[in-house]
């Protein structure tokens, strides 16, 4: 299983260039950390596309705070969780975000 993301900002109606995200597993109960990344000049995170993943839950942590801090502006959601479960492990996993400080929307799609 593979996986990316993409970010958008929505109040600027551009990519969301420099977010920090994180990619973590549940193991016993426990979210362990995988890897870290920052979103690129087209808000894409491709760091874990040929990553080796297992069957099971995981988490993406985009750190909306630090991104809009960065803008000077306060964001209502510091960070956005999304939750999934991967069932089989040749899928390739697309996780996208529109962000702004007061809300946001997600997109998760599976191809094999």
């Amino acid at each position: 299983m593979n996986i990316s993301a993409q970010v958008l900002d929505g109040v600027y109606g551009r990519p969301a260039s420099g977010l920090r995200v994180r990619l973590e597993q549940l193991v016993n109960g426990v979210w362990g950390d995988i890897g870290k990344a920052e979103t690129d000049g087209d808000g894409n995170v491709s760091k874990w596309a040929q990553s080796e993943l297992s069957r099971g839950l995981y988490r993406v942590v985009f750190d909306s705070d630090y991104y809009f801090s960065g803008l000077g502006i306060e964001a209502i959601y510091p960070e956005i969780v999304v939750v999934f479960r991967i069932r089989d492990e040749s899928d390739i996993c697309k996780i996208l975000v529109m962000l702004s400080p007061s809300t946001y929307s997600t997109y998760f799609g599976t191809r094999s």
